[in-house]
């Protein structure tokens, strides 16, 4: 049996009080610092990495649409998951915002699409933690 290759990116962001995680079909990091109640796909915010810093074999991996992807999400001990999937037409070009969709649009923005949670979907205690401010660990894994 042939070993899969795994490709992995870790990064960390911050919750933010106006962090509602009420969108029904993305969610969003993002390396912005601020956030207005109308950004309701917002997990986080101030991230320390954006798709210029993930390594260029983790990205190609990603432009795929046999491959999956799983986010893991870690705030003070109360975790989420989410698994997407990858798409050949992604560009990975904005140089601050990633999108998870659970549709298979594409934009410059889009991380990942097929994705079975948005925001509304995520551990309600995970997005107290982020209101309150406290640091996102996010482990981005190609499957």
């Amino acid at each position: 049996m042939e070993d899969e290759k795994r490709y992995t990116e870790t990064l960390k962001a911050k919750g933010h009080i106006n962090v509602t995680a009420r969108h029904r079909t993305t969610l969003e990091i993002t390396k912005e610092d601020s956030l207005t109640p109308q950004g309701d796909c917002i997990i986080a915010v101030s991230a320390d990495k954006c798709f210029q810093d993930f390594s260029p074999d983790f990205l190609n991996a990603l432009k795929n649409d046999e491959v999956k992807i799983v986010i893991r999400l870690e705030c003070e001990g109360v975790t989420d998951k989410v698994t997407a999937s990858g798409h050949p037409g992604l560009t990975f070009v904005n140089p601050h915002e990633m999108v998870v969709r659970k549709s298979e649009f594409l934009c410059e923005r889009t991380l990942a699409i097929k994705a079975d949670k948005a925001a509304c979907d995520l551990n309600q205690d995970l997005v107290k933690k982020l209101k309150e401010g406290k640091t996102l660990s996010v482990v981005l894994e190609i499957k």
